[in-house]
This record gives structure tokens, C-alpha cells and sequence, in this order.
């Protein structure tokens, strides 16, 4: 008995030898599978890029059609500012899919709909209308705060937005403001909050057509490609290119996100600041200095082989 024990021990212990051994060239091949999805050239221009910026600042960028990608800080919750308003033309887009509002639709402005600022629709008069197609491309085009609110509110409130997003899988990317239970969410991030990965994402399955459906995400896509703010990152891409893209701007975050359409290499490229030290209003602000020259070494990078 004590030798057929041990026989079977030793068995044992080479099958035991033999699956690690196994195991261990899984997790190499593994390891060496994930380290080429990094583009590891562009990683390291852009760490050099980063290494004076006074503030903190996330990167996801991914080259469509080798998949290769650029993370720095890229699953660090950021402040989306006026990028939360993707999230709100999904929650409008799904409206309009299920044919409870009508693009060319025509709605009553009332001056309780009202946010203070430089917006156009805050120009209008109580009971003006205007169709509902024009108040989304205010939201996106000049990032009008007031048509933005209100298109918030016809979408079903942030509570039926982010059950959207949650649906399409993004966890950490939420609408906060004027959004019961999200208060102190709110208090930390302002509007909303994403991070560089997921709203880069985002914006991925929006070109693939996986948001809501292929539809709903074509039409998305044409009508983020008509940013009024085209000075920052987009001003980096040559015309002609297509490219779809919504930026947004605090006192302390300046941020970008953009689907470019290279002719060989498309690319996802988005930038999250926050605790940022220059908080000026000017062109030269320090984020969208950096923002620009981002933008200019992927488009080199990708767009211009």
C-alpha cells in the first residue's frame, strides 16, 4: 500500500509540475498579448508631454484598426463639464427611437428653463417655440447651458440617462446635477463625471453603432461633428477630415474627447483634466495648450501616415 501511495503521489505532483508549467506560459503569452495593445512610441512622446503639467490629467487614446491604445490615469473618475451633454443626447436619441419625441417637434421655451451665462436660448422670450432639432444643436454646436437643461429634462432626468448608461455598460460615467441621490457626486465632480477609457469608449461605440442601435448612433455621430468650439484639440485636424467631438470647460478642468476619421488609422483621442493651476479663460490656458499639442502628435502620429 505505502508504495502504490507514493507512486501516486508522484504522478501527482508531474501533473501538478506540468499544469503550472502550463499556467506559467499562459500568463506570459498573456502578458506579451497585452503589452502589444499598447502603443508603447506614442505613450512615451506623451509622458513627456505631461511631465510639466501643473494639474492632474488622464489619456485614453486607441488607434481603430490595429486596437492598439494609450492609458495614462484613463480609469480615474474626472468632471465632464459640457461633455456630460453626450450622455443627454443619448437620453434625447432614446426618446426619439421610441418615437416619444419627434426630431422636428415644436417645443415651448419658459423662462424657469432659464441658465444664467452667454447661451442663446436664454435670449428667448416666455412662449417662444422652437423645434426640438435646433434646441439639440445648441446643446452641441455652442454648448448652450440653458438648451442643454432642458433637453436633461425631456430625456427623463439624469436618473433615466444613467440608467442608459448603465444598460450600455459605463459604470463610472454619470450624470449628477439636477439628479436625486447624486448630491455629493455632484459637490465633487459638478454636471457630471467620466473617466478618459469610458468616454473615449463612449464615443467608439457611437462610430461602431452600438449605442441604442446603428441608427440612433449614426445620427448621433453627424451631429457631433458640427462643435462651434473648434480651437482646442479639434483645431489639430486638417479639414476635410471628419471628425465628431464635444469639449467642456471649469474654473479647475478642461477636457476633449473626438472620433477622427484618418484615412488609414481612425482614432479615439480623449483628454481629462482636473485641480488644474491655470484656471484663466484665455486661449493660452496651460490644459488647452497641452490639449492642442496632444492633438497634434496623434494626428502626426496616425492621421498623417
Amino acid at each position: 500500500m505505502k508504495n502504490i501511495t507514493a507512486q501516486n503521489l508522484k504522478i501527482r505532483w508531474k501533473m501538478i509540475k506540468k499544469l503550472t508549467s502550463t499556467l506559467f506560459a499562459f500568463l506570459c503569452t498573456t502578458s506579451a498579448l497585452v503589452a502589444q495593445k499598447t502603443d508603447n512610441t506614442l505613450q512615451k512622446e506623451i509622458k513627456t508631454l505631461l511631465q510639466t503639467f501643473n494639474g492632474e490629467v488622464g489619456i485614453y487614446i486607441k488607434n481603430l484598426r490595429t486596437q492598439k491604445t494609450v492609458c495614462i490615469n484613463a480609469d480615474t473618475i474626472y468632471p465632464t463639464a459640457s461633455i456630460v451633454k453626450i450622455p443627454i443626447l443619448i437620453g434625447i436619441e432614446d426618446k426619439l427611437q421610441k418615437k416619444e419625441l419627434q426630431y422636428h417637434q415644436q417645443i415651448t421655451y419658459k423662462d424657469s428653463l432659464f441658465y444664467a451665462g452667454e447661451d442663446i436660448l436664454g435670449s428667448f422670450k416666455n412662449n417662444e417655440t422652437i423645434e426640438l432639432s435646433k434646441v439639440i444643436m445648441l446643446m452641441l454646436t455652442t454648448s448652450d447651458n440653458t438648451a442643454s437643461l432642458w433637453l436633461q429634462g425631456l430625456a427623463g432626468t439624469g436618473i433615466r440617462i444613467n440608467e442608459i448608461l448603465s444598460t450600455e455598460g459605463f459604470i463610472k460615467t454619470r450624470v449628477n446635477s439636477r439628479t436625486i441621490g447624486r448630491e455629493n457626486d455632484r459637490n465633487t465632480f459638478g454636471w457630471g463625471q467620466t473617466t478618459p477609457k469610458e468616454m473615449g469608449t463612449l464615443m467608439e461605440k457611437i462610430y461602431l453603432g452600438k449605442i441604442l442601435n446603428k441608427e440612433a448612433s449614426n445620427h448621433m455621430l453627424k451631429l457631433l461633428s458640427r462643435n462651434y468650439w473648434d480651437e482646442e484639440g479639434l483645431s489639430q485636424i486638417p479639414a476635410g477630415v471628419f471628425v465628431a467631438s464635444k469639449n467642456g470647460a471649469i474654473n479647475a478642468s478642461r477636457s476633449e474627447v473626438m472620433y477622427v476619421a484618418a484615412p488609414k488609422n481612425p482614432y479615439i483621442f480623449c483628454i481629462c483634466t482636473k485641480n488644474i493651476k491655470d484656471q484663466s479663460w484665455e486661449a493660452n490656458n496651460e490644459a488647452w495648450e497641452l490639449t492642442r499639442a496632444l492633438s497634434k502628435l496623434v494626428w502626426m502620429h496616425y492621421g498623417n501616415k
